[in-house]
């Protein structure tokens, strides 16, 4: 059964230029032009992954309205922002909100595919395998599975989205060792990526273990250069 994404974007012929590509690449597309739409769409069905305009019509942060309330239907689902807005403040925005990923326009769209094609790959994975799959590597108290890009802390699921998973999995390959932002950069696979950037994804990290685990304290910041692991409290 073909995988059902969904499109939000208020410019005719960027929308339709999205469902074509995409459509070709053998999914299931519903497109919306306005947040209004869009919700209404949600109550009736939920997608597989969503890409999301921010500015829509005259409403300037309507994406980010979108993302807050689809994701409270259904936490672990893919969202991706596709945006002329770049400035640093709305890329973390997207990003504390839950989005797994933050796309600048103009895309190319067989870019746009790959990345719809990899993110659902990643949420497949992670539905079929669980947090004690005998893929995982246990550092210390924390599981990590590099196959379905699951991590748990003391037997407790974690859900990171891939961008977070794969920042952390650098992050304790070699626990102990600082891990610069160059290679957080790197290990984000997106553009328009800074230190305050990567200093939200890593706050984003920590608040999630937090969550399970008030005592949490393994996120080590290294000032000015990056961050480590660290295995003693």
């Amino acid at each position: 059964m073909a995988k059902r994404i969904v499109i939000v974007e208020d410019d005719p012929d960027q929308r339709n230029n999205y469902v074509d590509a995409i459509i070709k690449k053998g999914y299931e597309v519903y497109a919306y032009s306005n947040r209004e739409q869009a919700l209404q769409g949600f109550d009736k069905e939920l997608p597989d992954l969503a890409i999301l305009d921010i500015i829509l019509g005259d409403e300037v942060d309507a994406g980010f309205e979108i993302c807050r309330e689809l994701l409270s239907k259904a936490p672990t689902l893919p969202v991706i922002f596709l945006t002329e807005r770049i400035a640093e403040i709305d890329k973390i925005s997207g990003l504390r909100l839950g989005a797994w990923d933050y796309l600048p326009k103009p895309i190319s769209l067989d870019y746009l595919a790959e990345r719809i094609s990899s993110l659902l790959r990643i949420n497949e994975a992670r539905v079929q395998t669980s947090a004690g799959a005998a893929s995982a590597k246990m550092v210390g108290e924390l599981s990590i599975d590099q196959e379905a890009l699951l991590v748990s802390w003391k037997n407790q699921a974690i859900n990171l989205s891939g961008t977070e998973f794969r920042m952390l999995a650098k992050l304790v390959r070699v626990p102990g060792h600082a891990v610069s932002y160059d290679t957080l950069m790197n290990a984000t696979m997106q553009s328009l990526v800074t230190n305050n950037t990567i200093n939200t994804h890593m706050r984003n990290i920590r608040k999630k273990f937090e969550a399970i685990d008030s005592c949490f304290d393994c996120i080590k910041s290294e000032y000015g250069f990056g961050y480590r692991w660290s295995m003693k409290h």
